[in-house]
């Protein structure tokens, strides 16, 4: 029988743009929840868990390299562009490499190492908060002048800066948590996948 290639197909990058944007369609509705101060830094505990629905289901078709990777790039491009800095697009880079290594240690076929990618895939939703630590004043005169200074007064008081590696944690336990949902939730997609 002749193996398997790991070089990428037209199916695959099609999957990976499918899944992509049902991703991001979702994660950007949930993101809207920030409208509200307080939800605002909630929304590393939202973004994972809710969004590991889709991406549980997106890596049932995952079986070469390169296509987390992909996924991950288009995470970060998207924040680029909707305006929350490079940042997110530096740390997908990272976030996705590790994201590969760890299904693919699991043979593309391994449940536990599933959820643990949606843990390591979700970093890029904390990466969009360095903006708002690294750069604060920018941050907040750009919000203030878009939703008010009222939103800004208050999430400026929710977010001191300690709470940066606080998110990072909470984003990665958050992820684990939504691949597990997710698994659970699509328990006969993987078992037709091969996933266990």
């Amino acid at each position: 029988m002749k193996p398997q290639s790991n070089k990428l197909t037209g199916k695959d990058l099609i999957n990976v743009g499918i899944y992509s944007a049902i991703y991001f369609v979702i994660v950007f509705l949930i993101a809207m929840l920030g409208m509200v101060p307080v939800l605002y830094p909630m929304l590393v505990v939202f973004c994972p868990i809710v969004g590991g629905i889709p991406f549980m289901l997106f890596l049932t078709k995952v079986r070469k390299p390169g296509m987390i990777f992909i996924m991950s790039i288009i995470m970060g491009v998207m924040m680029l562009v909707t305006g929350m800095g490079i940042y997110p697009l530096i740390v997908s880079v990272f976030s996705g490499l590790i994201s590969e290594l760890v299904f693919r240690k699991g043979n593309y076929r391994s449940a536990g190492m599933a959820v643990l990618t949606n843990g390591t895939f979700s970093l890029w939703v904390w990466a969009c908060f360095l903006l708002l630590f690294l750069n604060r004043d920018s941050f907040m005169a750009s919000r203030a002048e878009s939703i008010g200074q009222d939103y800004v007064t208050a999430l400026d008081k929710l977010t001191p800066n300690w709470l940066c590696p606080v998110l990072l944690a909470v984003c990665f336990i958050c992820g684990v948590l939504g691949g597990l949902l997710g698994k659970k939730m699509l328990h006969k997609h993987f078992e037709k996948a091969g996933i266990a």
